[in-house]
Formats: C-alpha cells, structure tokens, sequence
C-alpha cells in the first residue's frame, strides 16, 4: 500500500492467531511472587480467624442474663450523670457553666444562685440552683465530665432510664445529686475519764 501498511490475508491472520493460542502463557517473576504472597496471606488469615473461632468455642459463655443477675460493667463505662458531694456534704458544683458551654448536643440547663451564711448549698460563693439534664438528647460523650474544674460531675453506673414519656428523660437536679452523708452516730463507748475525774480519785492539795 501507499502508506507503508501490508495486507494480510484471511488465511494468513488465521494462522497467526492459531499460534498464539497454542503459545503457553508463561507469568512474570515479580508476578507470580505476588500472587503466591497474596494467596498465602489470604491463607494465614483465614487459618487465623478460624483459630479465633474454635478458641472461643470452648470458652465458657460470657452472656449476662440480665435483669435476673446484676450487670458488670467496665471501669470506663458512662452512665447516667452523678452530681458530687465534698467531705463536708456540700455540693461541688459552683455554678460555673463550663459543662454546659462544652457539651455538643446542648441538653445541660444551669440557673445559678448566690451562698449566704444562713443557706450554704457550695464552698462557693454560688451552686446550681437548677441543674437539668435532658436525656433525650444527651449522647454521653464525657464531655462535661472533662470540663468540670471541681470534680462535680461524673459519670455514674445507673443506666435503666427507658420511659414512655420524654419529659421523664429530663433529670433534675434532685435525681442526679449524690445522696448526703449520713450523720455520724454517737458511739456506744462512754467518754475517756481520766484518774483525778473518778469518783474518790480527787487527791486534795495540802500546803
């Protein structure tokens, strides 16, 4: 042809491609290295989610037949939300909004009120006249735990909250407050009495 290009006939087109079917299809090297690398980690895997599998299978169960026995939770489980006390049974919370301003899903509700010498509710000059949270919304993140500065919230281990109705999902303040210490009861054991305090141990002074 003009253009350089040779014609090929039929039969001769026929004959090329009857040979290269007959040609055997040999792999590259580096190929076939990668397939037999890929084939023995598929392998590996399989053999080691199996021996997961038969491990657990003699184990004994670890199903909790809750609500018959008492659930056993995680060290860092997040329940439902625990207003703390100090040692004197004073609330710690001071009112500062710092767990509200950090919680993402806006469901903590503070109204602050001011400490007098007659009505001390804090070591502060404030405490949380209303604290709400609202459960329909909270998601648990910890969030407000992290962000108190006085360790006045925290997470507890309740977690049986299903209710009917979702106004009985916002918890106030007198829900999630930690319960005050009991009084200290009078012991028993009568007063020291020291020696002079004895009937007929006064020793009188002579000059």
């Amino acid at each position: 042809m003009a253009d350089g290009r040779e014609l090929m006939s039929p039969a001769t087109k026929g004959v090329g491609l009857l040979t290269a079917i007959s040609t055997p299809f040999i792999l590259h090297p580096e190929i076939m290295a990668n397939v037999i690398q890929e084939v023995i980690d598929s392998s590996a895997a399989i053999v080691k989610g199996f021996a997961i599998t038969f491990k657990n299978m003699v184990r004994p169960t670890v199903t909790e037949n809750y609500p018959h026995d008492p659930v056993h939770f995680e060290d860092r489980f997040r329940g439902l939300h625990v207003l703390r006390r100090d040692e004197n049974g004073l609330e710690k919370c001071v009112a500062c909004f710092l767990c509200a301003a950090a919680c993402p899903s806006n469901c903590i509700y503070i109204e602050a009120a001011e400490n007098t010498g007659d009505h001390r509710i804090s070591a502060a000059e404030r405490y949380a006249k209303v604290y709400n949270i609202d459960y329909n919304r909270c998601i648990f993140c910890g969030y407000c735990v992290e962000a108190c500065p006085c360790d006045a919230i925290t997470h507890g281990q309740a977690f049986e909250i299903a209710a009917y109705d979702t106004n009985a999902l916002v918890w106030r303040k007198e829900q999630l407050l930690e319960p005050a210490p009991a009084a200290p009861e009078l012991k028993a054991n009568p007063p020291r009495v020291s020696p002079n305090q004895k009937p007929g141990g006064y020793v009188p002074v002579t000059r």
